[in-house]
């Protein structure tokens, strides 16, 4: 009996000034999934003034738990950091997972432009004062 060789993930980073593309090809399972999670996060921490991260699934073969488990905590990167996550050219069955798992619209929904950051010593800071559990200060 032959056997096929498992699908090792395999990743091609291409990136601009704004813009992460990482190209994934392979399966995205409990052995390997941890890749992509690794080099997101990588090109989330080395690019603070990025605006979108996509993630081409073109190449993408099988997905199990542990590999939806990581596309849910890169879109929650991704929204910590306000970048936008796209999944591209998507296969039928990632789309069938993520339908069947509810996770769909939560991992390609788009959301507002990061909010620009507070600068500290502004008049609109609120100042904390402790209360006691009374609600009195």
């Amino acid at each position: 009996m032959t056997s096929t060789p498992p699908d090792h993930l395999r990743l091609v980073t291409v990136d601009t000034q704004n813009k992460v593309r990482i190209e994934v090809h392979g399966d995205l399972d409990y052995d390997h999934a941890d890749l992509l999670l690794d080099e997101a996060t990588a090109q989330l921490a080395a690019r603070p003034g990025l605006e979108d991260l996509h993630l081409h699934c073109a190449g993408l073969g099988m997905v199990d738990s542990m590999g939806l488990s990581i596309l849910l905590m890169i879109g929650r990167r991704t929204t910590q950091a306000g970048v936008r996550l796209h999944l591209d050219d998507r296969p039928a069955q990632l789309d069938r997972l993520l339908d069947v798992t509810g996770t769909l619209d939560h991992l390609t929904a788009s959301f507002p432009a990061r909010a620009p950051q507070s600068v500290a010593g502004e008049d609109d800071v609120l100042a904390a004062r402790p209360t006691r559990p009374d609600g009195t200060t």
